[in-house]
């Protein structure tokens, strides 16, 4: 079964007696994070965005909810659908849950100003793209007081675990924020990969676009431009081939730039957020 991985590893961070908690997205699952809301104590869940200065986004933005009852039947959905990315398990020391809250609080912001965004650190495909990268010296000061966290990589679902849980400050370069370094064939295989993408996931619109382009030379050149962007990983890969094909006449708006000192996740960021807004499916 798809949830037995996850449904042991709560058993067991149960048994250690540490406290199990559900880090949910609220963008697209609204009727888990209303049913969650519904059946818990008021001390048993927090809004990440709730009493920061974007506390206006809150009921967009992530809650972490504690899970108290092993074999709890509310999130049933969730284990048995991870590829809706809705985000992570993670244990803490009891009573530690406002804890994590603020830890992540202080590390929402990316960037400076003008050129801020959010960091999305619920959402599964961010921690395990961090988790990737960073050596395990380096997993205290991104995970706090997590003891442990258990998330879908895309494949599978997999765990981790801090060696020193605790309070630490958010480093003046966190490593989380750096963009891995590519393979030398990496280029190859992700052309191969994007090809494979687009044919199987947006065919009529690939075939469209070869009545106007030649596909190889278009594709070669979106996959430059991510290069340049450092935007590597599959999401973002997959986000700016999706878009340069709905785009008018295959072009990408200005706001699209990458701007003056911003990194490649802030760029992506920000540019996922407006385009969000802009087709209406988040508020800005």
């Amino acid at each position: 079964m798809m949830d037995t991985l996850p449904r042991q590893w709560m058993t067991e961070q149960r048994r250690f007696g540490h406290e199990v908690c559900l880090v949910l997205g609220s963008e697209n699952e609204r009727e888990t994070r209303q049913l969650l809301l519904n059946s818990s104590q008021f001390e048993q869940y927090l809004g990440v965005y709730s009493g920061t200065h974007i506390t206006d986004l809150a009921d967009a933005g992530p809650f972490i909810f504690t899970l108290d009852q092993p074999g709890d039947r509310r999130i049933d959905e969730l284990l048995e659908h991870p590829q809706r990315n809705w985000g992570w398990l993670v244990s803490l020391p009891k009573g530690e849950l406002r804890k994590l809250v603020s830890h992540w609080q202080e590390r929402l912001i990316i960037g400076t100003r003008p050129h801020r965004a959010l960091y999305r650190f619920h959402d599964n495909r961010v921690l395990a793209r961090a988790l990737e990268q960073l050596p395990v010296d380096a997993y205290p000061a991104y995970l706090g007081p997590s003891i442990s966290v258990c998330y879908w990589n895309g494949t599978g679902w997999k765990t981790a675990f801090s060696p020193a849980p605790g309070t630490y400050p958010v480093p003046d370069e966190p490593l989380w924020l750096r963009s891995p370094i590519p393979h030398p064939q990496a280029k190859e295989i992700r052309r191969l990969n994007a090809h494979r993408f687009l044919l199987a996931e947006h065919l009529k619109a690939y075939v469209r676009l070869a009545e106007l382009h030649d596909p190889d030379t278009w594709l070669r050149d979106r996959l430059a431009l991510a290069q340049a962007w450092g935007w590597l990983e599959p999401e973002q890969l997959a986000f700016l081939l999706t878009q340069s094909l709905q785009a008018p006449a295959y072009t990408l708006a200005p706001h699209w730039q990458a701007r003056p000192d911003e990194t490649p996740i802030e760029h992506f960021e920000r540019v996922h957020q407006v385009t969000e807004f802009l087709q209406g499916e988040a508020p800005l």
